[in-house]
């Protein structure tokens, strides 16, 4: 299958190998906070402050940071409303939403599966 990105045409990625592209859009897909934030925006457009209630214990410098790795990504947009004081929200884009679809079967099955895991049965 040959695809296009703004690098060029690509018909053969491969996540195994060391040098493909994929590595990092995957490792930012696999990244705990990428995952939370495009699992937390699949409602619909949300305000940074919103954003970090519903991720608890994500710092605002690692949500900054996130938000901006996905919005390079062209996973989340980012609109500013200028209003006083400004008003700015975050909203996953086609693409983003298409990368919701697995992330949230991922979630859920480690909500379902959490307590059959060595990670679910420690005391």
């Amino acid at each position: 299958m040959t695809t296009t990105c703004a690098t060029g045409v690509h018909s053969d990625h491969d996540v195994y190998a060391a040098q493909c592209p994929c590595r990092a859009m995957l490792n930012l897909l696999a990244n705990k906070w990428s995952a939370l934030a495009i699992g937390a925006m699949e409602d619909g457009p949300q305000r940074f402050g919103r954003l970090q209630d519903r991720l608890q214990g994500v710092s605002a410098k690692v949500l900054t940071q996130t938000l901006r790795r996905l919005e390079d990504a062209g996973l989340v947009e980012r609109t500013v409303y200028p209003e006083i004081p400004p008003h700015v929200e975050y909203a996953l884009t086609p693409l983003g939403s298409g990368a919701a679809v697995p992330l949230r079967a991922l979630r859920a099955w480690v909500e379902d599966n959490l307590d059959r895991t060595a990670a679910g049965c420690a005391d």
